[in-house]
C-alpha cells in the first residue's frame, strides 16, 4: 500500500542485498537530527527493500525495513547505501527488479549514493558525465567499469546538482550534512552536527585515510595550527608564520598540512573563510563589508568573488535565499 506523501521532505533509503550495515544508518540518523529551533523535524526518513522483505547485511545479520518499493514513488530524495561486493559492483548493467523499481523514483528526486552506492547510479546511467566519487579502495574498479564517469577518488563526496556521491563509510555522514546545509542553511546543519556528535565540516578529502606510512612520532601534526588559523581568519597569514606557529619548515609544513587535509594551507584557508562568511551572513545582520573583513576577505569585492565561486551567488542573494529559512 503506498504511503501518503509526508509534508516534510521524505528521504528515502533503499536497502539492497549485502549492504554495509554501518552505510544504512547513516541517513536515517543525520536526516532525523535535523530539526527548527522549535523542534519541528525537516525530513521524514524511510526505509525499503526492493521486495518488502529482509536483506542481508555485512554484519552478520539481517535487516527487516517498514517498507517495500511503493514508496521509491514517494521519494524527495533517494539515498542508496553501499552494497559490498556481488553483482552490483561487478556489471554495467543492473537486475531487471532493481531496474523496475528505480524507474518508478519521479523527476524531481534527488538522489545520493554512500560508498559504493555509486556502482548502482553508474549502471542507472547516472552518472554518465558526471563526476562521482566511492570508497577510494573501489574508485579504479568503478572507472574501469563506468568509463563514462568522470572517477575522483580523493574527496568526500561529490555535489552535482541533482546527483550526490560520497566516499567510503563515514563520508556519508559529510554529505547528509552537506545536503542539510543545503537545504536549510549552516545552523541547522551544526545542530545536527552536534546532535550526531561529528563535525559540522570535516578537512581534506579521503586522501588523507588511504594507507600510507606512518609519520614519525617526533614529527609533529598541524592541527594546533589549524584550530589557531581558525581564531585568527580576520588576520593575514602567510607560509612562514604558520609555518613558526608548528615550528616547522615551510617545506615540512606544507607536506604535513596536506597530508593530514588533503588541501594546501591555502586552499584549507579559503574555505575556513567562506565558511565563516556564509555563517555570519546567515546569522547575523552584520554589514557585507564587516563580514568581508571578520572573514578574512578584506574587501566585499574579494568576498563576492570567493563566495561566488564557491556556491554559486552573490553575499546578498546569499543572504536573501537564507534568512527565510532560518530556524524560529
Amino acid at each position: 500500500m503506498l504511503i501518503e506523501k509526508a509534508a516534510t521532505h521524505r528521504v528515502v533509503v533503499l536497502a539492497l542485498d549485502g549492504v554495509v550495515a554501518f552505510d544504512m544508518s547513516i541517513a536515517s540518523r543525520v536526516f532525523t537530527s535535523a530539526s527548527l529551533a522549535s523542534g519541528r523535524p525537516l525530513y521524514e526518513t524511510l526505509t525499503c527493500t526492493l521486495d518488502g522483505g529482509p536483506v542481508r547485511t555485512t554484519a552478520g545479520f539481517s535487516l527487516l525495513p517498514d517498507h517495500g518499493p511503493e514508496i521509491l514513488a514517494t521519494a524527495d530524495t533517494l539515498v542508496i547505501p553501499g552494497p559490498y561486493e556481488g553483482p552490483l559492483m561487478e556489471t554495467r548493467v543492473l537486475p531487471p527488479e532493481l531496474k523496475a523499481a528505480l524507474d518508478t523514483v519521479p523527476a524531481h528526486t534527488r538522489w545520493v549514493s554512500i560508498c559504493t552506492g555509486a556502482f548502482v547510479l553508474a549502471a542507472a546511467g547516472l552518472l554518465d558525465g558526471r563526476t562521482a566519487t566511492t570508497h577510494w579502495i573501489h574508485a579504479d574498479d568503478l572507472a574501469e567499469l563506468h568509463p563514462n564517469v568522470r572517477v575522483n577518488p580523493d574527496v568526500l563526496f561529490v555535489d552535482d546538482g541533482k546527483v550526490l556521491t560520497s566516499a567510503g563509510a563515514a563520508a556519508g555522514i559529510d554529505l547528509c550534512l552537506h545536503i542539510v546545509r543545503t537545504d536549510h542553511g549552516s545552523e541547522v546543519a551544526n545542530h545536527a552536527a552536534r546532535r550526531v556528535v561529528v563535525p559540522a565540516w570535516r578537512d581534506g578529502g579521503q586522501r588523507q585515510f588511504i594507507e600510507r606510512p606512518v609519520p614519525q612520532v617526533a614529527d609533529a601534526g598541524t592541527s594546533a595550527t589549524r584550530q589557531w588559523m581558525s581564531e585568527h581568519l580576520d588576520q593575514p597569514v602567510d607560509l612562514r608564520r604558520l609555518a613558526g606557529h608548528a615550528q616547522m619548515s615551510v617545506r615540512t609544513f606544507t607536506r604535513r598540512f596536506r597530508e593530514e587535509t588533503g588541501l594546501s594551507p591555502g586552499q584549507w584557508l579559503l574555505r575556513e573563510r567562506v565558511e565563516r562568511a556564509r555563517q555570519l551572513l546567515e546569522s547575523t545582520d552584520l554589514s557585507v563589508e564587516r563580514i568581508a573583513r571578520d572573514a578574512g576577505f578584506g574587501t566585499t569585492a574579494s568576498l563576492r568573488q570567493h563566495l561566488s565561486a564557491a556556491v554559486g551567488v552573490s553575499p546578498l542573494a546569499y543572504r536573501k535565499s537564507f534568512t527565510c529559512q532560518r530556524p524560529i
